[in-house]
């Protein structure tokens, strides 16, 4: 088990040495044993969201992965990602069929917050899978309040942990290790809050420190692309615990390599890397 213990409330720093592997994978495998990730999300004017994330699923191992949004987004994403099932949905009643399919459930990146989102989140919220939650689905859980099934992960910004503690940007800012573990009490899921020096907290009160990252990745878009490799992660077999820590590690790694070329880095840019450096510290086969 390479995550030790820290010492008091200190967090544990998450490197090379600290965050969990994927195990090799069986000459045998197939595409059925590495779950199936189902993105939902996209409303019209936000369609990359989805992709994003649904991209950075695949390319960090989802054995399937399928994007719910609007139908109008559909011949894009299939332009962009063949190899993702693309369902187009103008309700949730739309979703029922797929929300039984999926293993994980990933919600939030473009989703908005008129009626389209809300009754999309509605479904997804009272389905049983683990789930990560993202950007717009934390919006509308701040407003209506919903539970989250177990096994789940949220990924606020600063602002977004604001709104569901009902404090002040500032004041998550003054006591950022305060606010993640009283996010992951409170919703009884293990709590990403993102940043410069991003946090995972469980509601233990477990607490973990990514020092790692760049400058260049204050950009739009690089949060949709970790919500992917977390679903990712927990679609082969991960813990929440385990799958934020080495989620949050490798897409901080991945900006930090690539922002060595300077400004101007794009969230596309980075599942590529994310998959090389998951490579490095897991190898696919043995």
């Amino acid at each position: 088990m390479p995550q030790t213990k820290q010492p008091g409330n200190a967090p544990l720093r998450l490197d090379r040495e600290t965050v969990a592997g994927l195990p090799a994978r069986s000459a045998q495998a197939h595409k059925g044993d590495f779950g199936h990730v189902l993105v939902v999300g996209g409303d019209l004017g936000t369609g990359g969201a989805v992709l994003l994330s649904a991209e950075a699923a695949l390319r960090c191992g989802a054995g399937l992965v399928s994007v719910a949004t609007r139908p109008e987004h559909v011949a894009a994403g299939l332009a962009r990602l063949p190899e993702v099932m693309c369902l187009g949905v103008s309700s949730a009643n739309q979703l029922v069929s797929v929300l039984e399919r999926a293993s994980v459930l990933v919600v939030g990146p473009g989703l908005g917050q008129a009626a389209w989102g809300r009754s999309l989140l509605s479904a997804v919220a009272n389905a049983d899978q683990p789930q990560v939650w993202d950007a717009d689905a934390l919006n509308l859980l701040a407003r209506t309040p919903l539970a989250l099934p177990s096994g789940s992960i949220l990924t606020p910004h600063p602002g977004e942990a604001a709104r569901l503690l009902g404090i002040s940007t500032e004041a998550v800012q003054a006591d950022r290790p305060g606010a993640a573990r009283k996010l992951a009490r409170r919703y009884a899921s293990v709590c990403v809050l993102k940043g410069a020096g991003s946090l995972v907290a469980d509601p233990s009160g477990r607490l973990a420190l990514c020092e790692r990252g760049h400058p260049a990745m204050a950009g739009a878009g690089l949060g949709d692309v970790l919500t992917g490799v977390l679903g990712a992660l927990l679609a082969q077999g991960q813990d929440a615990w385990r799958a934020a820590c080495l989620g949050v590690w490798l897409h901080a790694c991945a900006g930090e390599r690539l922002g060595v070329e300077g400004r101007g880095l794009a969230a596309s840019d980075l599942a590529p890397v994310i998959r090389e450096l998951l490579e490095e510290h897991s190898a696919c086969q043995a």
